[in-house]
């Protein structure tokens, strides 16, 4: 095996993305195999290494969550979301609740530390060896500013298209931390459903769809009535209309006094 820096031995390559790959490794220091996000300084573009990487260097510093991996981080042994699905099709309704639950615990976690994702998909996913989900890949993360109480809008465009909230897609500037929960629904609907809400091979045409709050649900696939409506919620063209992960959180709360119940989040 070959050395790393700083006691890692190389054991793999587990996935490569815009940005560098991911490997696997076995660290000496803490004795047992972890997954670290490698950049390649030469090949990466002068605008990530100079704005977007120490912006997610800073952001991770000061994350603490049972849902969030960082640069060096557990091995996630059952891969990302995207592949899960891809092999094994959608899953059934209360494991995407149970998944969504921490997915929401995670987001409103960088929410209040004032940090958006800003690319959230079901690539960026991850499932550890107890099915936990934690998120991961920070390269397009904002940490928010404020001026007199008001939110510093974001402008940058940022993420997968198919996950893209129509704002951003529209070219408005943007508040991320509600971009990021048109995401969430885009993931929802993947675990549900094993597709995507909308064809991102015409973009302009598919905004038209999501500006009319249209969703359509397969036939083929059993998923309550409550899941759709949260699902039409959340994919809320309008912004002020789209419901928060707060919201989620809090009406699941009143109407089943847990967030792991079988149906958790499925009531809106």
């Amino acid at each position: 095996s070959e050395d790393l820096d700083r006691g890692y031995i190389f054991k793999s390559v587990l996935g490569k993305g815009t940005y560098g790959k991911v490997v696997k490794a076995y660290s000496t220091r803490l004795k047992k195999t972890v997954a670290i996000k490698v950049l390649d300084m030469k090949k990466d573009s002068p605008s990530y290494l100079e704005k977007f990487l120490p912006r997610e260097i800073d952001i991770i510093r000061s994350l603490s969550h049972p849902n969030i991996v960082y640069m060096v981080m557990e091995l996630c042994v059952n891969g990302d979301l995207l592949k899960h699905i891809n092999i094994n099709g959608a899953f059934p309704e209360h494991s995407s609740c149970r998944f969504f639950t921490q997915l929401c615990m995670a987001i409103q976690y960088l929410h209040n530390m004032n940090v958006a994702h800003r690319d959230l998909k079901c690539e960026n996913l991850l499932l550890d060896t107890h099915y936990t989900l934690k998120v991961c890949d920070f390269s397009f993360s904002k940490r928010l500013t404020y001026t007199d109480g008001k939110m510093a809008l974001s402008e940058t465009y940022c993420g997968t298209s198919s996950y893209a909230a129509p704002e951003i897609l529209r070219g408005f500037s943007y508040n991320p931390k509600v971009s990021d929960v048109w995401s969430m629904g885009v993931i929802l609907y993947m675990m549900l459903y094993a597709s995507l809400p909308y064809d991102a091979s015409n973009i302009k045409r598919m905004v038209q769809i999501q500006m009319q709050h249209n969703c359509d649900f397969p036939n083929a696939v059993s998923v309550s009535c409550e899941a759709k409506h949260l699902i039409r919620a959340i994919l809320h063209p309008d912004v002020e209309q789209r419901i928060a992960i707060s919201k989620i959180l809090q009406t699941t709360e009143n109407s089943t006094g847990s967030l792991c119940g079988p149906h958790v989040l499925m009531t809106q």
